[in-house]
């Protein structure tokens, strides 16, 4: 079933901004996944069409038991370690077989935030507005127990300001903002999402593209005494490319990392399956701007490019 999509804004949108008024809930950080629930029982899917039903077996098996036939969801699944969100939690989970799923189901088990409903008894209520079917979910949810949860909402700005605060410290990436008089806009960014962002000072030590003309930052950090790399920015504005090009030199000696890497090495959610040619520099420091996805190790999405930071030397950056 095609899922709505958000698109991204910087603003959280006024209490008035959008059809029938902002809706603003937490944007979790964790798997897109839609719930089925037939005659058969009930199946999990990712926002690709991947079938998950076999990787979170505690969540199929809540569903089934929770959910009547009939019943479609939309929501997130996610990982709770010590009271926040754990993304890492959640690719572990990935690629294991029946035995190895029922373990970790165990030993790591998931959470479901239901945020939307799409069918119900077999009627599907996408054409609904968003208010309805979210009374809709909430009468739903009234027999739920976890791992099977309500995702909150509130229409109130204020509020939605201090979720953006305060659920930081959890891992919330940011807020997802519907209009409570929209249907279910399938395949559609009629959604906004704004994240939460700050600025990290990271090592650049490599470019893509000429160091006369660099099209994006491949960003490196000190891990267990190596020069990792993290992630990359997104494509440089040109303000940002006369910014760091004064600054690109080729490297004084033997350099830690190689001259092509596979794009996944630069990104966990690279489509492209082509190694990337990297321009290595002479490592220096550069502030970026970055959400919450960080694993420990590498940065989930697409870095900002803020400015260059001379004044620092590459070996006191540090991942704390």
């Amino acid at each position: 079933m095609e899922v709505a999509l958000a698109r991204a804004v910087e603003q959280i949108p006024d209490a008035g901004a959008l059809p029938g008024g902002s809706r603003f809930e937490p944007k979790w950080d964790g798997f897109r996944t839609v719930i089925t629930r037939d005659q058969s029982g009930a199946r999990l899917w990712s926002r690709r069409g991947t079938d998950l039903t076999a990787t979170f077996p505690e969540i199929a098996g809540t569903a089934e038991r929770q959910l009547g036939p009939g019943t479609v969801l939309d929501g997130e699944l996610v990982a709770w370690v010590d009271g926040r969100l754990a993304f890492a939690v959640l690719q572990t989970r990935m690629g294991r077989g029946p035995r190895g799923a029922a373990r970790l189901a165990r030993t790591s088990p998931a959470s479901y935030a239901a945020f939307d409903v799409l069918a119900d008894d077999g009627q599907d209520v996408r054409p609904w507005a968003f208010d309805d079917r979210r009374r809709l979910l909430e009468q739903l949810a009234t027999g739920w127990r976890p791992p099977l949860n309500l995702s909150p909402v509130t229409d109130d700005h204020a509020t939605a300001l201090e979720w953006f605060e305060a659920y930081a410290a959890v891992g919330m990436e940011g807020l997802v903002v519907k209009g409570g008089a929209e249907p279910y806009p399938a395949g559609r960014r009629a959604w906004v999402k704004v994240k939460r962002r700050t600025s990290v000072d990271v090592v650049c030590g490599a470019v893509i593209g000429p160091r006369s003309a660099p099209q994006q930052v491949v960003a490196g950090l000190p891990i267990n005494g190596r020069l990792h790399v993290v992630g990359r920015t997104g494509p440089l504005s040109q303000a940002a490319r006369r910014a760091l090009t004064p600054w690109l030199v080729s490297p004084a000696g033997e350099h830690p990392w190689p001259q092509r890497l596979p794009a996944a090495a630069l990104g966990r959610f690279s489509s492209s399956r082509d190694d990337v040619d990297l321009t290595l520099v002479e490592p220096l420091v550069v502030e970026v701007s970055a959400d919450t996805g960080w694993d420990g190790s590498a940065f989930r999405h697409l870095l900002r490019f803020s400015r260059v930071r001379p004044e620092m030397d590459p070996m006191e950056i540090s991942t704390s």
